[in-house]
């Protein structure tokens, strides 16, 4: 710890070592599931359905798992969620032992998947405010995105292109078992994780909804983060979602077994962890805007870089400082709308941020299919990346001012009176 900082707290690092096995089992299920589906068809469209399927919750139940955010548990939401994730994984290990797998199973167990992380990754975020001061949330949301990278995207791919390549079932298995001891932990952590901030009094479902979304719209700042999240994610999990046919196999233009695509995806997962340690200085020599708009940049160009390059050191690369710049942007805008909103409300503006934010990876993900199967797999990395490069004009409303304005509630066209 740097001379001079307070420490973050045993409730902070008992929530960020819970974390980590949630998101080591996350990790290695969404890269088994395509390597799995490899077995029953080389075809982008139905290949991209897995990703679809995974991302699609958000699309359908964001709003929905803010407001139950917000009304319930955390803990204990959080808990349930990784009980069902474990049960369906542990359900998929059953069905590859009979030989009854298929693409339409794969897709079910993404979507039941997926669901759960609608509901777990609304609450986790929800609850960081209420353990750590508001000047420690860069440093502790930077710790706890290193975890979650490392643990979700460094560690777990590689396991994952391991673990199939013994054998299919250990896949699944894994990640049965580690959400199986998550969910056991999280509500072991009662004595020192807050259930939720107080309520006011409640009102419907569909009043509830339309608070958190009223609340995210008003904010110019806020709002032009959503929009840049939502292109970028658009764009990203176009490419992801035909990555692996991209990648994979002796026919395919990169070449690479299982394992070496584990290890091409843990190059943004490296990136991630770098990016986790530098955001606050980088924050300090460059200002706010210009490390966001700087990050922004650089992750929007490792989108299209397999479409010039196939060659797997250079799209590693490219991913590496990609990874840097998606974690830098990701601390500065969760930090700064973990600031803005009241606590009752954080579960509903982070669903809402959620809907477009990752409701929008569906939509890439069967625009990616797509278009592999219209103009070859080549082109869906040139098209996204010019893309991606268009979120850079939402930075015409990030600036300096108008971020210290929104946090000190002087922002002119941000709400007050909550």
């Amino acid at each position: 710890m740097a001379p001079g900082r307070p420490p973050l707290g045993p409730a902070y690092h008992r929530l960020w070592a819970s974390t980590a096995l949630s998101n080591l089992a996350d990790g290695v299920l969404k890269v088994a599931l395509p390597l799995i589906a490899l077995g029953y068809t080389r075809s982008p469209p139905l290949i991209a359905g897995v990703a679809v399927a995974a991302a699609l919750p958000w699309l359908l139940f964001a709003l929905p798992a803010g407001a139950l955010v917000d009304r319930l548990d955390r803990r204990r939401l959080m808990a349930g969620a990784n009980a069902l994730r474990a049960a369906v994984a542990g359900g998929l290990v059953l069905v590859l032992l009979l030989d009854a797998g298929s693409i339409q199973v794969l897709y079910v167990v993404a979507l039941v998947a997926g669901t759960a992380e609608t509901l777990h990754d609304t609450a986790a975020p929800s609850v960081l405010p209420q353990l750590v001061p508001s000047d420690q949330l860069p440093r502790a949301n930077g710790r706890l995105f290193a975890v979650e990278l490392t643990a979700n995207e460094l560690v777990g791919p590689p396991l994952a292109g391991v673990l199939v390549a013994l054998a299919v079932v250990a896949a699944p298995a894994a990640p049965a078992l580690l959400w199986g001891v998550a969910a056991v932990l999280v509500p072991a952590l009662g004595r020192s994780l807050p259930s939720g901030p107080p309520r006011r009094d409640r009102g419907t479902w569909r009043a509830d909804v339309a608070e958190g979304l009223r609340f995210l719209g008003r904010h110019r700042v806020l709002r032009a983060f959503t929009a840049m999240t939502g292109l970028f994610n658009l764009t990203s999990s176009a490419t992801q979602a035909v990555l692996v046919l991209y990648a994979v196999g002796s026919a395919s233009p990169m070449g690479l077994t299982e394992q070496g695509y584990g290890w091409l995806l843990g190059a943004w997962a490296a990136g991630c962890l770098l990016g986790s340690f530098l955001v606050e200085r980088l924050q300090r020599a460059l200002g706010r805007a210009r490390a966001i708009g700087s990050a922004f940049l650089v992750a929007a160009l490792a989108v299209g870089l397999p479409g010039l390059t196939a060659h797997p050191v250079a799209v590693g690369a490219g991913f590496l400082v990609g990874g840097v710049g998606l974690v830098v942007a990701n601390v500065a805008t969760v930090s700064l709308r973990q600031r803005i909103t009241p606590g009752p409300l954080a579960g509903r503006v982070h669903s809402a941020h959620r809907l477009v934010g990752f409701g929008a990876k569906p939509l890439g993900a069967a625009l990616g299919g797509g278009l592999a199967e219209l103009l070859g797999l080549r082109a869906v990395f040139l098209v996204m990346g010019g893309l991606a490069l268009l979120a850079l004009v939402g930075m015409r409303a990030v600036t300096d001012a108008a971020m210290d304005a929104a946090e000190t509630g002087h922002d002119p066209d941000g709400p007050s009176g909550y």
